[in-house]
């Protein structure tokens, strides 16, 4: 598999993060929020556990939501290159390598292992997760029936890469998808059979269509674009009223 240019759209948002960086199981983390009882694990996209919206996005999610955030990376210290990004010289990242180095086999039991230590030794008695893009996949292995264990109470994913139907078919949780219209990540097949499957595994489900959207908007819109910055606030609303809804 392998990440695409439509993955490499962005901006800046304003603001500053108001959280702090910690570890949790092993990994580097960003932490936001207070709550004791309930927290969401936030998995990041290509641009990793330091990319400024994602970090925003986690501060609005623990103050809106009351949950605490925890978004460690799962890049094991890779970080894109800003430079290249802003001049549009993404022909110099080596995607395929990152991709390599980070798969679901090197990379998901990390996941796993962040879950547990949440609901472990930290002590949640409610978890969430959430991932846009690349973390699209690993929220929903984070809530599959193969984990044998129940790791977490419900999962949103956001124009997700890298999924796969088995991903789908083997959930066992509440899930939230935020799918932007234009996707070729999450192509109209795919989308269709995750309403159709969600359907038959009868289980509770939230599918908001963002029209006109194209994959990477609901994190890294242009904030010039009326439409894409409409579409951000809305899903981060939806993220923020699906783990008020499942969390609490």
């Amino acid at each position: 598999m392998s990440f695409s240019s439509c993955c490499l759209k962005t901006f800046t948002w304003g603001g500053t993060p108001t959280g702090k960086e910690t570890t949790l199981a092993g990994n580097n983390a960003y932490v936001a929020g207070d709550n004791k009882d309930a927290a969401v694990l936030f998995i990041h996209d290509l641009f990793g556990w330091k990319y400024s919206n994602i970090r925003l996005l986690a501060d609005h999610y623990a103050r809106e939501a009351d949950v605490t955030v925890y978004v460690p990376d799962f890049f094991g210290g890779w970080v894109v290159d800003w430079k290249l990004l802003e001049e549009d010289r993404f022909e110099e990242i080596n995607l395929a390598d990152m991709a390599k180095q980070n798969s679901r086999e090197i990379r998901g039991p990390e996941m796993v292992a962040c879950a547990k230590a949440l609901k472990g030794e930290h002590g949640f008695k409610r978890l969430g997760a959430i991932g846009f893009c690349y973390g699209g996949w690993a929220v929903c292995h984070l809530g599959s029936k193969e984990r044998g264990e129940k790791l977490v109470d419900a999962v949103s994913m956001g124009h997700p890469s890298w999924l796969v139907k088995d991903d789908i078919a083997n959930l066992t949780v509440p899930i939230q998808i935020l799918a932007p219209e234009i996707d070729p990540a999450f192509p109209s097949e795919l989308k269709a059979y995750t309403f159709e499957t969600l359907l038959k595994l009868n289980l509770p489900f939230d599918y908001v269509h963002y029209p006109g959207i194209v994959h990477g908007g609901l994190v890294r819109g242009s904030e010039k674009v009326e439409k894409e910055r409409e579409a951000m606030a809305a899903a981060k609303n939806s993220a923020v009223a699906w783990f008020k809804q499942q969390l609490h």
